[in-house]
């Protein structure tokens, strides 16, 4: 029989179980709300604003309402279990039962019921593993139903399982090194550990933010340097006018997963790469060729009518690119990880203050032990939880700001117009409802919505 693993109200314990538990279904209610704001807007506008002519057509807004309004009622069921689930786990001993699980397994492979660090990496490997478990379903039903009822799925549900798979090893792998690092020097870090704690952290993301995309990435996306032509040849021309240290330009095949695009860049100092995804070129795309396929056998029927290519022709494609470089060029990402590491060291040395405090063990069933790892999770991620949804607000706001100052640079470098209609043929070719509530625009989207960046373009002020 299970039983609740709640602590008595009127104890320390008690309060913290109470309040963390309280503020975790106050943001549910709250993010409801916004998603509730949301999904009115969908339901009500059935008619596209005057601002929309010339911009979107009827046809394509029809479909990305359609879309918008299948994946806000997908999130509103998913978000309900997620809530219940994460509650349950609170309720019921969950964290101390996996821990008790993970001693029970390392025990079974011959390691001391003292040894935390082989532990930690087990408690870390199966609470993935049952976390995938849990969330498979959902994943697979919004990719084959959702994502394939509106055409964005490119995925067989083999390719979908072997992908999962492998991201699931490969993230173990990833993973068993850095935890056990972190339980190590917190551990033997003295009471200055926190600060080791941070140095490790930081070595670790700026190490893998260099070896993901030249040796993880390509464990699951297949890369190919750009072809020579004049795509690269004005690529290559637009980073040198810029002092961009360009080194290599990638194209991702991305349209076996997912017909949605994308691009960036990466790498440190003078080795800069940009990888730009197929689906985003309209020359490149498979897409087009199997829809003109598709469309020589239907012209005769349908009167010769031209079917509309997805993708940015040429000119669009450096738009795109002049805005992903304003970004570079602005020091938008130097900026955030500055950002994201005095966050970190922040957190940590707030870890260090109530890593023995015994209370807060004890309010999540932890009664004879305080796991390093453990009280971490309980620091960064319940105790923390109030402050991380205003710092995220206000990152969300820094990053609208961004894209406002990198839409400016391209517009500084003559791509205003040619950015302009590429906002508008990707936000076509994602399906983006280009409406939204002021309130859930405002902590949700770290991208202003399409007519936004339209009217900075244009220098309009909305009336």
């Amino acid at each position: 029989m299970i039983s609740l693993a709640i602590p008595e109200l009127g104890s320390w314990e008690g309060k913290i179980f109470v309040g963390i538990l309280g503020f975790s279904w106050a943001t549910y209610m709250w993010e409801e709300y916004l998603a509730y704001r949301q999904r009115r807007v969908y339901k009500e506008n059935v008619i596209p604003p005057k601002e929309l002519k010339n911009i979107m057509e009827r046809e394509t807004y029809d479909k990305a309402r359609a879309y918008s309004l299948d994946k806000s009622k997908f999130g509103l069921v998913e978000g309900a279990f997620n809530q219940i689930v994460s509650t349950g786990i609170m309720v019921y001993g969950g964290f101390p039962a996996l821990w008790a699980a993970s001693g029970q397994f390392i025990q079974w492979l011959g390691f001391s019921p003292e040894a935390e660090i082989p532990q930690t990496v087990a408690f870390v490997c199966i609470g993935s593993l049952v976390n995938n478990f849990i969330s498979l379903p959902w994943s697979a039903y919004y990719t084959f139903k959702v994502e394939q009822k509106h055409g964005f799925n490119k995925q067989t549900p083999g390719f979908f399982l072997k992908d999962k798979l492998k991201k699931f090893v490969v993230s173990q792998l990833i993973a068993s090194p850095v935890v056990a690092g972190l339980v190590y020097i917190i551990k033997a870090g003295g009471d200055y550990f926190f600060v080791y704690l941070w140095g490790f952290t930081m070595v670790v993301v700026m190490f893998f933010m260099t070896v993901y995309p030249d040796y993880i990435a390509p464990l699951f996306d297949k890369y190919e340097p750009l072809p020579e032509g004049e795509l690269k040849s004005k690529i290559e021309k637009l980073a040198a006018q810029i002092e961009f240290p360009l080194t290599k330009l990638y194209v991702v095949e991305g349209s076996k997963r997912s017909a949605h695009s994308n691009a960036y860049f990466y790498g440190f100092f003078k080795n800069k790469r940009i990888v730009l995804y197929d689906t985003l070129l309209e020359e490149y795309t498979p897409l087009n060729e199997k829809e003109g396929d598709k469309e020589e056998k239907e012209e005769k029927e349908t009167d010769n009518k031209e079917k509309k290519k997805t993708g940015c022709n040429t000119d669009e494609v450096l738009a795109v690119l002049g805005h992903e470089l304003g970004h570079w060029k602005l020091n938008h990402v130097l900026k955030g990880i500055i950002i994201s590491q005095v966050n970190l060291l922040l957190v940590f040395s707030v870890f260090g203050s109530l890593y023995k405090y015994t209370p807060l063990y004890s309010a999540f069933g932890f009664h004879h032990s305080q796991p390093a790892f453990i009280g971490l999770i309980i620091v960064m991620q319940f105790v923390f939880a109030p402050y991380n949804e205003i710092l995220q607000f206000l990152l969300t706001m820094f990053s609208r700001h961004n894209e406002f100052q990198a839409d400016a640079f391209a517009k500084e470098l003559n791509h205003a117009t040619n950015l302009k209609s590429a906002l508008i043929k990707l936000n076509e070719d994602n399906l983006g409802f280009p409406v939204y509530d002021p309130l859930y625009s405002a902590w949700h989207l770290s991208h202003p919505p399409i007519l936004e960046r339209i009217r900075a373009l244009e220098d309009k002020k909305e009336e």
